[in-house]
This record gives C-alpha cells, sequence and structure tokens, in this order.
C-alpha cells in the first residue's frame, strides 16, 4: 500500500489513525534471513523493488515473487528465464512472461501512462534489450513509443520517425555493434538520451565494449550511458526524467489558471 492511498483512506474514513499508525510503524524491511525486501522503497523513491531473477535459487525466487506481490499488489522481475515462469506459475497463475526481454511480471489493472519516451533500437538483434526498457518504463507509468531498426546504416529509417522522436520526453538508444545511434539521435533532439550499448556484434566489438566507449566519448550533448545490456537502468532512468517533464507539464497548467 502507497503512503498516499493510506492518507486518502484515513481522510475518507475507511482507516482510522491508529491503524495508519501502526501500518507507518512497520519494519521498512521484511527480513527473509537469505534477502531484505525493501517494502518502503517506493515510498523513498516512487519505485518499488523490482526482483532480478537470474542466478536465484527456485525457493529463493518463489518466496521473494510471493512476499512482494503481497505486500505491493503487483510484482516486476528481469532477467526470468523459461523454467522460472514455470515455477512462480504455480504459485501465481496469472504471472505474465515475455520471452524476448525475458520479464517475469505480474501488473494491477488499469495502470494509467504518463508522458512520452521513445525506445529506439539500432537494429533487430538489439530489441531484447530495447524491451527490457520499454517495459520497465511502462510498468512504472511511462508511455513508451518503440521505434526499432533505424541504425546507421540506413539512416533514412530514422529520419523518418524523428517526429515521433523529438516529441518524446526522454529518449532511450539501444545499439550495440559501433554504438553510433546514440551520437546521431543526441545531435538531433533537445531532451535527454539514456545511452544503452548491447553485446551485439563481431569479435572487436568486445561484447559491447566498443559501444560503450562510443556513447561515452560522443560529441553530442546531453547523453547518458548506462552500462551493457542495463535495459532496465534505461528504462527506469528515463521513467524519472519522465516523470519530471509531467510535474513541469502539471505545474505550468496550474500556473496559467
Amino acid at each position: 500500500m502507497e503512503t498516499r492511498n493510506v492518507l486518502e483512506k484515513v481522510k475518507n474514513g475507511s482507516m482510522t489513525v491508529e491503524e495508519a499508525e501502526r501500518f507507518f510503524r512497520q519494519e521498512p524491511f521484511v527480513e527473509m534471513g537469505y534477502a531484505k525486501l525493501d517494502t518502503h522503497r517506493e515510498i523513498r523513491s516512487g519505485f518499488p523493488e523490482v526482483v532480478y531473477c537470474s542466478g536465484k535459487p527456485d525457493e529463493y525466487l518463489l518466496e521473494i515473487y510471493r512476499k512482494l506481490l503481497e505486500k505491493n499488489g503487483e510484482v516486476f522481475g528481469t532477467r526470468a528465464d523459461e523454467h522460472q515462469y514455470e515455477i512462480v506459475k504455480e504459485l501465481i497463475p496469472d504471472i505474465v512472461f515475455d520471452p524476448i526481454s525475458h520479464i517475469l511480471k505480474l501488473e494491477k489493472p488499469g495502470k494509467e501512462l504518463e508522458g512520452k519516451i521513445a525506445v529506439c533500437t539500432a537494429g533487430t538483434a538489439d530489441i531484447p534489450v530495447a524491451e527490457e526498457a520499454a517495459q520497465t518504463a511502462e510498468y512504472f507509468g511511462t508511455r513508451v513509443e518503440r521505434v526499432f531498426d533505424v541504425g546507421v546504416s540506413g539512416i533514412h529509417r530514422l529520419m523518418a520517425s524523428m517526429d515521433t522522436i523529438q516529441d518524446a520526453n526522454c529518449i532511450v538508444a539501444v545499439a550495440g555493434m559501433e554504438g553510433a545511434l546514440a551520437s546521431v539521435i543526441g545531435g538531433m533532439v533537445s531532451c535527454p538520451v539514456i545511452a544503452v550499448p548491447t553485446s551485439v556484434g563481431y569479435g572487436a566489438s568486445m561484447g559491447g565494449l566498443s559501444a560503450l566507449l562510443t556513447m561515452m566519448n560522443s560529441c553530442a550533448n546531453g547523453i547518458a550511458v548506462v552500462n551493457i545490456d542495463n535495459g532496465f537502468g534505461g528504462g527506469y532512468m528515463a521513467t524519472e526524467i519522465n516523470r519530471l517533464a509531467v510535474r513541469g507539464s502539471r505545474a505550468g497548467e496550474k500556473t496559467d489558471e
């Protein structure tokens, strides 16, 4: 339950002050022995805790999913595999698994999406990382436009989508090989660009290091770079920027009134 929900319940009389007081006195984490679930993370940062599924023992993963769903009413995990989906599905029948992004999630129905970011890829092979970014942003309430396969080897494809890209509050540019897409986009937009290098490429790409270095050395301004294949980090940061833009837009509307 979010802080605002508790306060609204007190305001409308559906929760007593004493009940609200008990809620706020709860430990800010759940001790599980092998994990300490940060149940107050959304109160502090605006984002609930997310599960990094890869490498977790089955019994730990199941109990973490169960507890987060119980506490938050929804749960989101990255880097899951088919086996993990099958075992979590036995516990949570409505859980959804995307084999492209490897996201394992259950969302609250009727979620409202705000603002707009654009998630762009240089090639089709970059889509798994891009989908991790896009679905992360959507889970956290951001409207996402996907612009895939617009790399520099056919720059006219990118130009055909510039209206969509330039209208976004933030852009996530996902690219492997030499990673040039972020620089091209960065020189053509007025919003921040989050560059996500991927491990896509032949030997000299060095598992994404080449793209990472290109993005970090970009001469285009307004580009920030996350780690190789870190679609989650890109989607998360883009959502933070989008929220600031939405908040600023609302403040402007109130000033006009």
